[in-house]
C-alpha cells in the first residue's frame, strides 16, 4: 500500500508498513469508532462543558456548529483560495499562491507557492515577518526536545527560484516595450564608410559599436 516514514531517534529514519498500522490497538480504534468520536468531540464535549455555566446550548452552537464551521471553511481555503490569491514568487507553472489574507485564514498555509515548490521544508513561511504560526511552533518544540531533524530546502535553491522568477516577470515586461530594432537587426556599415559620413558632415557617433544619428 505505501509507506510511512517514522522519526524512531534523531540520529536515524526508520520505515515501517502501513500495514503495521493495521495492528496499532489505538490507531485501529480511532478508525473502527471514527464517527462516534468526532461527534462526541466535537459536539458532546462543548455542550456538556458549557453545562457547568448553564449554557448548554451555547456550547453546541459556538463551541461545536460555528467553531467545526470556521475550520472546515479554513481547511478549504488550502485548496481554493490559497490557489486563487495572491503572487508566485517561486514558480508559476503550478497555480499555488502566497498570501497573507490566505495565511490567516489557512494558520500559514496561505504561503502556498513555496510549499508546493519546496514540499519537505517544514516551513510555510520564511520571511520573519509572515504569518506561520505552525513554523514557530515546530520550531519552538525543537528548542524544547520534542522535535528533531527539522527540514529545510538550501537557501541557494530557494533564492535561485526567486531569482528566476523575478527574471521571467521583467523578459515579460521587456517584451511589452519599444527597443527599437535589434541590434542584430541594424545594417552594418564600416569604419571607413562611418568616418567618410562625418566628415561629409553627418551627425553620427559610435557608442560600443553601435552608430547613432543623433541629427535630430
Amino acid at each position: 500500500m505505501g509507506w510511512l516514514v517514522m522519526k524512531q531517534h534523531p540520529d536515524r529514519m526508520g520505515r515501517v508498513d502501513i500495514a503495521d498500522l493495521n495492528h496499532n490497538t489505538i490507531v485501529m480504534l480511532q478508525h473502527r469508532y471514527y464517527i462516534p468520536i468526532a461527534l462526541f468531540t466535537g459536539y458532546a464535549i462543548p455542550t456538556l462543558v458549557a453545562c457547568f455555566w448553564g449554557d448548554p446550548f451555547g456550547g453546541f452552537i459556538y463551541a461545536g456548529v460555528i467553531r467545526i464551521f470556521t475550520v472546515n471553511q479554513a481547511t478549504f481555503a488550502v485548496n481554493s483560495l490559497a490557489h486563487w490569491l495572491g503572487d508566485q514568487p517561486f514558480d508559476d507553472r503550478i497555480s499555488p499562491r502566497d498570501h497573507i489574507v490566505t495565511a490567516l485564514a489557512t494558520m500559514g498555509e496561505g504561503y502556498h507557492n513555496f510549499h508546493h515548490e519546496f514540499p519537505s521544508d517544514y516551513r510555510n513561511a520564511i520571511k520573519w515577518h509572515q504569518y506561520d504560526p505552525t513554523k514557530w511552533c515546530i520550531w519552538t518544540w525543537k528548542q524544547m526536545g520534542l522535535a528533531y531533524n527539522l527540514q529545510e530546502f538550501p537557501t541557494n535553491e530557494i533564492e535561485k527560484g526567486q531569482v528566476q522568477q523575478i527574471r521571467k516577470k521583467l523578459d515579460q515586461r521587456s517584451a511589452k516595450l519599444d527597443w527599437g530594432v535589434p541590434v542584430d537587426q541594424l545594417p552594418v556599415l564600416s569604419w571607413d564608410e562611418f568616418q567618410r559620413n562625418v566628415k561629409e558632415g553627418g551627425q553620427l557617433i559610435a557608442i560600443s559599436g553601435v552608430i547613432y544619428d543623433v541629427s535630430g
